[in-house]
């Protein structure tokens, strides 16, 4: 794990500029730090599925944001990571709705680590619950230069 206070690049660079997938959807990443993230998102028509309600895919995006910022805050500045597995589970469906995703690192090891994702709404309801697997790229950074 990296020392808290320093922050990842990628962390850096989320906080600095959207993602594209961000803008795209648009929610945005904010508190990242120690292993914690929160996704925010104001959900609209653009978001709906035809039965009117929120997309699921749009509550997973969102899930696996948070999550990612929130593995990546546990990184060494030269590693990166990849997701191997994730998984979402969706409670109560969604119309228009402040959505909030909560993630956090719950259990990291050298190379592959575990992260817990709650999406509410903006009544603090529980609408999903996501999981990822994380495995760390260790060196990413140096390997991308020489490419």
């Amino acid at each position: 794990m990296t020392n808290p206070s320093e922050t990842h690049p990628l962390v850096a660079k989320v906080l600095k500029v959207k993602p594209p997938i961000a803008e795209l959807i648009g929610f945005e990443i904010k508190g990242i730090g120690e292993g914690h993230a929160v996704g925010l998102l104001q959900t609209g028509p653009q978001h709906y599925n035809p039965m009117g309600t929120v997309h699921g895919g749009i509550l997973c995006d969102l899930a696996d944001a948070a999550m990612g910022m929130a593995f990546a805050s546990t990184c060494a500045p030269n590693d990166g990571f990849t997701t191997i597995n994730l998984s979402i589970n969706f409670f109560r469906p969604v119309w228009k709705s402040t959505l909030r995703a909560e993630a956090r690192v719950t259990n990291r090891g050298k190379t592959v680590g575990y992260v817990e994702c709650d999406v509410t709404n903006e009544d603090g309801k529980l609408v999903a619950k996501a999981n990822s697997t994380c495995f760390v790229l260790t060196g990413i950074a140096q390997r991308r230069e020489k490419s």
